[in-house]
């Protein structure tokens, strides 16, 4: 296929574009940074510059590629805020697919996340809803995710893979990222983003992981899978206190000393759809991954 990538130069980009390529696939990828457009280029893509907002931009963007598929990786993660990453994901998102339909393209892929699901016990499947009575700030994120992943469903071939926590390389959570410089600090840094992580604490709370190098397998694969919601986590679920030390002693920082409580929602994901799709993570678990 010829895949038009949104966001292409991003952490989960760095895999994606070589697998996509060496799966056979012809790629343009899309950046806000000429620094973004010169990786693109260095790993085989069509590098194009692209602003998401400007809806006649992107618009223009997808018909000159005229691709087969869609794929969507837009955040604003980096150097943004949480309103940011709302915007992008309601105002990014909407621009995009009315411009695949004005392209006439079908297929997408799009990014969406596995901590969104309403509360409960145990680890989330794709027929769990949305937490959309969540309160705020909890409220603004589901919004978003929400805005997202109905638009998407506009395309007739949608997957919405539903990803677990990043880790890896050009991550938050990694040896010489974000959270290893938060644990260090003991807090929030000067670093605009370390608002993304809240409270790093070694409580009850479950958080699901994926590597970022099986997101981007499971993306490729997504091009060839019915339309519907995939979780795309690691086998292994896992509470704050029991994760947090082993990233600590990973990424050599001070672990937060182990606590108690969780919210409601914090209960992880399942991953059994995805396995059944024919997905394998070469990192199904963090215990080993955190170290590789």
């Amino acid at each position: 296929m010829h895949v038009f990538v949104a966001g292409a130069a991003g952490a989960i980009g760095r895999y994606l574009v070589p697998q996509l390529i060496e799966a056979g696939h012809r790629v343009t990828g899309t950046s806000r940074t000429e620094s973004g457009l010169d990786r693109l280029r260095a790993q085989g893509a069509t590098a194009v510059r692209l602003d998401v907002f400007d809806a006649d931009a992107v618009a223009r963007a997808v018909a000159d590629a005229s691709p087969d598929a869609i794929v969507h990786q837009l955040t604003a993660l980096n150097g943004g805020n949480p309103a940011d990453n709302g915007r992008i994901r309601r105002i990014g998102t909407r621009n995009l697919v009315d411009a695949a339909k004005l392209a006439g393209v079908s297929r997408i892929v799009a990014q969406s996340i596995a901590w969104a699901y309403a509360p409960g016990d145990g680890p989330a499947t794709e027929d769990t809803p949305l937490d959309v009575t969540a309160p705020a700030p909890r409220s603004n994120v589901i919004g978003g995710i929400q805005a997202l992943e109905e638009a998407v469903t506009e395309l007739d071939e949608h997957v919405v893979l539903r990803y677990g926590l990043f880790y890896g390389p050009g991550t938050w959570y990694r040896p010489g990222g974000l959270v290893a410089d938060v644990l260090r600090n003991g807090g929030p840094t000067d670093d605009p983003a370390s608002v993304f992580l809240g409270d790093l604490a070694a409580d009850d709370a479950v958080t699901s992981f994926v590597h970022v190098e099986d997101a981007a397998s499971a993306t490729v694969a997504a091009l060839r899978w019915p339309r519907g919601t995939v979780n795309i986590v690691d086998d292994e679920p896992a509470p704050a206190r029991e994760w947090l030390p082993a990233l600590a002693a990973a990424v050599g920082a001070p672990a937060p000393a182990p606590t108690g409580g969780r919210a409601d929602w914090q209960r992880g994901a399942d991953n059994t759809l995805a396995r059944s799709l024919g997905w394998t993570p070469r990192h199904s678990t963090w215990r080993t991954g955190f170290m590789s």
